[in-house]
């Protein structure tokens, strides 16, 4: 019995972060990438004494200044992933535009590393004065050279690890399908086919959810991700193509990202630029683009 107890109050645990997650993606990301850059570049450091005290050597260099190289690092690579996140999300690696997007991520590299190489020297000249000592970062070009090269891998290493990260969470999550009405779920299921249920698989379970109880969609590169009651479902799909399959359920697009449950839909409030707010009764706020506009307000009528 204590055994059972045990793992039921670690699975309430782990739900419970899973659904803070679910709620902030990327914040976790991003602390995942920080934990990951302090224990690394705190390691780098202490090897670089370690290697000096083995050798039996006199240093050459204040106590401090290995950490200072490595934490100035780190604290660029930091400030940098705000801006890497988002430029994810406007250029995904998808299949649909893989070649293109490579080139993309590949220029996108060099000026993470321009970034990164300037913030880091920024840094560093600020301690180095404070401390009354003078820092050289090195021989233009060959030294951004060698640093790109470690900035690349570096790049490239950060989108394995987002990426990554946001498989695993699916994962654990669940995933959704949707199911035909009065029929099985099938990978030949016609795409116009109407649907009203979805199975979501989730930590070796399948349950149904119905469609009428998703309050809002939210496209996200190969998926369109289903907020239901504070939970979060990614469906592989399009954002066009789902809300056509279930849009005699209630459902309208509102933004070339989002789409709603009219039935969820509180209030609507015009913004001075021609859009508007979308108030839903759960508390989250949309944007309406006026592309989209006549045709939500159509569908209410």
């Amino acid at each position: 019995m204590k055994n059972i107890a045990w793992r039921r109050k670690n699975l309430i645990k782990i739900m419970t972060l899973l659904t803070e997650i679910e709620k902030r993606p990327q914040f976790y990301e991003l602390c995942f990438l920080v934990v990951y850059m302090f224990i690394n570049n705190t390691i780098n450091a202490t090897s670089i004494l370690m290697e000096a005290g083995r050798e039996k050597q006199e240093l050459e260099f204040p106590l401090w200044q290995p950490f200072v190289l490595e934490y100035t690092s780190a604290l660029s690579f930091v400030l940098l992933m705000p801006l890497l996140l988002l430029f994810l999300k406007k250029v995904p690696l998808t299949w649909l535009h893989l070649k293109k997007n490579i080139i993309w991520h590949l220029l996108a590299s060099v000026v993470f590393s321009l970034m990164h190489v300037a913030l880091m020297v920024f840094f560093r000249k600020l301690v180095f004065i404070s401390q009354q000592m003078h820092y050289q970062f090195g021989e233009l070009p060959l030294e951004l050279l060698y640093e790109y090269r470690k900035d690349a891998w570096a790049y490239i290493f950060f989108v394995m690890v987002i990426y990554c990260f946001r498989f695993i969470v699916s994962r654990l999550i669940g995933e959704a399908h949707l199911v035909p009405d009065g029929e099985a779920e099938s990978e030949s299921t016609p795409k116009e086919q109407e649907c009203d249920r979805l199975l979501v698989k989730k930590l070796g379970k399948e349950f149904i959810i119905k469609v009428e109880d998703i309050d809002w969609l939210e496209s996200c590169g190969n998926y369109v991700n289903l907020h239901v009651k504070e939970r979060i479902y990614p469906l592989r799909a399009t954002l066009g193509g789902l809300i056509g399959q279930i849009s005699d359920k209630g459902f309208c697009r509102i933004h070339r990202s989002h789409g709603v449950n009219l039935d969820a839909v509180d209030a609507i409030t015009p913004q001075p630029s021609g859009d508007c707010q979308v108030l839903l009764k759960n508390g989250k706020q949309l944007n309406l683009s006026r592309r989209y506009r006549d045709e939500f307000k159509h569908r209410l009528s």
